[in-house]
């Protein structure tokens, strides 16, 4: 029997481990209790907070590190935080400020959940920040505002849609928080699947030493992948696991 190098797949969840309808498929639920079975470690990497994901954790039965909003916390488990890094509040209210100014949806997570345009009576100086995003299908809005935050140099800019943009403290990412799981494990990254359908994911996708483009992902994230996989709607993290993870 040949044994498979990977050690740990990174799965992004949104576009990826999970359907349009926002279910894990049995198909991809079977691979990863079989993954775990064999020794495996399958870990979410995702955008969403601590609170949102924590159910597909649940359901999944992982106990597992995560990696969630971006890089910007790292869990040792679904239990225990492992590290979180935060934006400054100052930064917080100039993105504030800059999505005012153009006119378009924002929303924000803190370390007490996600805040948006309709949260009345929002003090921003009272809560601890992880992540600013912004949301407009005008795309002159959109480059409008990369260019004005990739001009002050501090902050990580990426998207989960294209149009959208999401902000992280500088060199956080989704692969600075695989690559903090793996120092807790004792993993190196040339043992890690990482897949991925958005701009988010990019950097971990580069980084593994599998790096995996869903179908339905963005034209950038396939050109730097190692391969491209069938959609997140084909069970393409079931797909993933049997080809290279299972014995």
């Amino acid at each position: 029997m040949i044994l498979q190098k990977y050690k740990l797949i990174a799965l992004d969840m949104d576009g990826t481990l999970l359907s349009d309808d926002k279910t894990i498929s049995e198909e991809n639920k079977a691979a990863i209790r079989e993954a775990s079975a064999q020794g495996k470690i399958v870990i979410m990497s995702t955008g969403r907070g601590a609170i949102s994901a924590m159910p597909y954790i649940h359901e999944l039965g992982l106990t597992t590190p995560l990696v969630v909003v971006n890089g910007s916390e790292v869990w040792s488990s679904p239990d225990v935080l492992l590290r979180r890094t935060l934006v400054p509040t100052e930064t917080i209210l100039a993105l504030h400020k800059l999505a005012l100014e153009q006119d378009c949806w924002w929303w924000a997570y803190s370390t007490n959940g996600v805040f948006n345009r309709e949260s009345e009576g929002l003090d921003i100086a009272a809560e601890e920040w992880l992540k600013f995003g912004f949301y407009t299908e005008n795309e002159v809005k959109l480059g409008r505002i990369r260019e004005v935050v990739t001009s002050w140099g501090t902050l990580e800019i990426t998207n989960s849609h294209p149009c959208n943009l999401e902000m992280n403290p500088l060199g956080i990412s989704k692969a600075s928080g695989v690559t903090a799981v793996c120092e807790l494990l004792g993993i190196p990254m040339s043992e890690v699947i990482a897949m991925g359908d958005s701009e988010n994911d990019i950097a971990m996708i580069r980084e593994a030493g599998l790096g995996v483009a869903m179908g339905n992902a963005q034209d950038e994230v396939k050109r730097i992948a190692d391969l491209t996989t069938v959609t997140n709607n084909e069970h393409a993290v079931a797909h993933i696991i049997r080809a290279y993870m299972l014995n």
